[in-house]
């Protein structure tokens, strides 16, 4: 009988001490989303993007494609943004 209880209440630890599925899945996705986004970072440290601040909308998006491709920039990709037109303010 006590065995039978003791073996009940450990069922009911695990199964309240479990993880949906889709938490999971979050926390793989989650994860891999700042791998990816940290070897973009890496890549556009290594390409000097960091060291002066960039002045135009141009350099701006040069990093920010640079980060997006994440892992592509050791494939080969270099994405440049070189003609970058912003909208003007209303007067």
């Amino acid at each position: 009988m006590r065995d039978r209880r003791n073996r009940r209440s450990r069922e009911i630890r695990e199964v309240v001490h479990a993880r949906p599925p889709h938490q999971t899945a979050k926390r793989v996705f989650s994860a891999l989303l700042l791998i990816w986004l940290g070897a973009g970072l890496v890549a556009a440290h290594q390409r000097s993007y960091f060291t002066n601040p960039p002045v135009d909308c141009g350099a701006w998006g040069t990093i920010a494609l640079t980060v997006a491709a994440g892992p592509l920039n050791y494939l080969g990709a270099n994405p440049k943004v070189t003609d970058c037109r912003l909208p003007e303010p209303s007067q």
